[in-house]
């Protein structure tokens, strides 16, 4: 898929995230959610960028969780930051969410509309 890069969201790219969301393949949608979450733009998601995707996850879902967002972060960026750069490539994310169970179902809970489809 292929989004402007206005800082808007026109219907046709709406239509387009929602349907990668529901049906896309884990590898297609673990890269859409990359680069939702790569707010500058630059290619990378660093711990700033993550940690304040964490929180907003959380606030979201709610809940108690045994680790703060911050701790949560840091044993993200221990396992797959993989040449330790500080910075999540693609390449990185994409793997470590698919080796880190609890990274992939934090990742799959940030854009899960299993309730907004069950409402339609």
């Amino acid at each position: 898929f292929i989004f402007t890069q206005d800082g808007y969201i026109d219907f046709m790219e709406y239509v387009a995230a929602l349907s990668l969301v529901l049906r896309g393949k884990m590898e297609q949608k673990l890269r859409w959610y990359f680069k939702l979450y790569d707010v500058d733009g630059n290619g990378c998601i660093d711990r700033h960028e993550l940690l304040n995707i964490i929180k907003a996850i959380r606030a979201i879902n709610g809940g108690d969780h045994e680790t703060s967002a911050e701790e949560f972060t840091n044993r993200v960026f221990d396992k797959i930051d993989v040449n330790g750069d500080g910075e999540l490539s693609l390449d990185e994310f994409v793997e470590g969410a698919r080796k880190d169970e609890e990274f992939m179902e934090v990742m799959m809970k940030s854009l899960d509309l299993s309730h907004i489809v069950a409402m339609i």
